[in-house]
């Protein structure tokens, strides 16, 4: 049987070249990077190129990437950080519907310490309007947090007219950049960008690594506390392998930017015009154009979700209903919801990401099976044979 995987947004094989120079740290280069004899000073240099590596990716200063656990850890630092450093001067905070549970949940957190959080809603195509944002915006507002791109149905966003316009206001702007960094053009400076957050494990590294990009001069308070590393914003003992396989990820994703987002995209094109070809009742969700080179997001009338991936898994076909750290809830994307999709059609949601792996064989296979399974599916629905169902 064929395998294929095809949900590259909720993680990524490590490549062979990133397992080669991790290996180097868990062996030879063992050290601890704060030690001042030499094993620690080698580990010392791979931890800082690592950083050099991510800072050029996002054309930043080395001094400014902060290694963490992963995004969810970077977006809390961001945020509450933000907060806790700017309630003197204000505590409102501007959000999206669509954001990552990791930016929501933690919005939710701050609300019940007294923090207002505006949540804005998104159009059809899951895209915010700037004019929302800045009719959103007042006296009392110190942060506003966006994703670059939606790791649901990989609508982009305007990131760069409202990091304009947080920096007309005199606000901080933090953008989660986990499914869009070494996947988009980023440039920090010319987007106006105060914080980011990035993740290894989307771009061919390993998990349990992230960063954040901290502005300098950018205010925000520390949530761990303990020793000096990372320059007392993030205390603990790095973890060398993790970053120097993270910093290696990071420049190959940019050398390999331009040419593999070509491919994915004609890849991308071909799965949804076959999807939309050969089976009815079926919709595209997302921005048609404006989306992640890799994003299939589509909802399928008369199906439940959860079967389809199970069924799509019996013949060999990895791929998620939406976003992996809410798959085992059985509430409908709140992504679909806020872009105004109903409970029932949301539920039939299938999000397919492609990657490196990928072939247009795996797509041809996809589009081979994919079919029979929706239209067995259907044949055991009630709600199909009563075509009562409606968007």
């Amino acid at each position: 049987m064929r395998k294929v995987y095809l949900d590259h947004s909720a993680t990524t094989p490590v490549r062979p070249e990133v397992v080669e120079v991790m290996n180097q740290y868990l062996t030879n280069n063992f050290g601890n990077a704060s030690s001042v004899h030499s094993f620690g000073r080698e580990a010392r240099k791979g931890l800082e190129t690592a950083r050099e590596q991510i800072a050029n990716l996002i054309k930043a200063q080395p001094e400014e990437i902060f290694f963490t656990s992963g995004g969810t850890e970077a977006d809390n630092m961001a945020i509450i950080g933000t907060a806790f450093a700017n309630q003197k001067k204000g505590k409102h905070i501007i959000t999206t519907q669509i954001e990552h549970h990791a930016v929501l949940e933690t919005c939710h957190h701050l609300e019940k310490l007294g923090f207002e959080v505006t949540y804005l809603p998104v159009d059809k195509n899951a895209l915010v309007s700037v004019e929302k944002v800045k009719e959103a915006i007042r006296d009392d507002t110190i942060l506003i947090s966006m994703m670059h791109a939606n790791n649901e149905v990989g609508t982009i966003q305007p990131v760069k007219e409202v990091g304009a316009l947080a920096k007309e206001k005199g606000i901080v702007f933090h953008v989660d950049a986990v499914q869009s960094f070494g996947k988009l053009p980023i440039d920090v400076n010319e987007m106006n960008i105060d914080l980011l957050s990035a993740s290894s494990h989307k771009i061919y590294g390993p998990k349990g690594i992230g960063c954040l990009f901290l502005r300098k001069g950018t205010k925000v308070e520390p949530l761990m506390f303990g020793g000096a590393q990372e320059r007392k914003r993030r205390p603990g003992t790095e973890n060398v392998p993790a970053i120097v396989g993270f910093g290696l990820a990071a420049e190959l994703a940019g050398k390999e930017m331009a040419q593999e987002n070509e491919r994915l995209t004609k890849l991308r094109d071909k799965l949804i015009q076959g999807i939309l070809e050969k089976i009815p009742h079926v919709q595209l969700n997302g921005h048609p154009t404006q989306r992640l080179a890799n994003n299939v997001n589509v909802s399928f009338h008369y199906v439940e979700g959860e079967s389809l991936l199970l069924m799509l898994d019996m013949k060999g076909i990895a791929a998620s209903s939406g976003s992996a750290c809410t798959s085992g809830s059985l509430d409908p994307s709140h992504v679909l919801l806020a872009m105004g999709i109903s409970h029932e059609i949301a539920h039939g949601s299938l999000r397919m990401t492609l990657g490196k792996v990928n072939t247009e064989e795996d797509i041809d296979y996809c589009l081979e099976v994919l079919p029979d399974i929706v239209a067995k599916l259907r044949s055991m629905s009630p709600l199909y044979n009563s075509g009562k169902i409606e968007n």
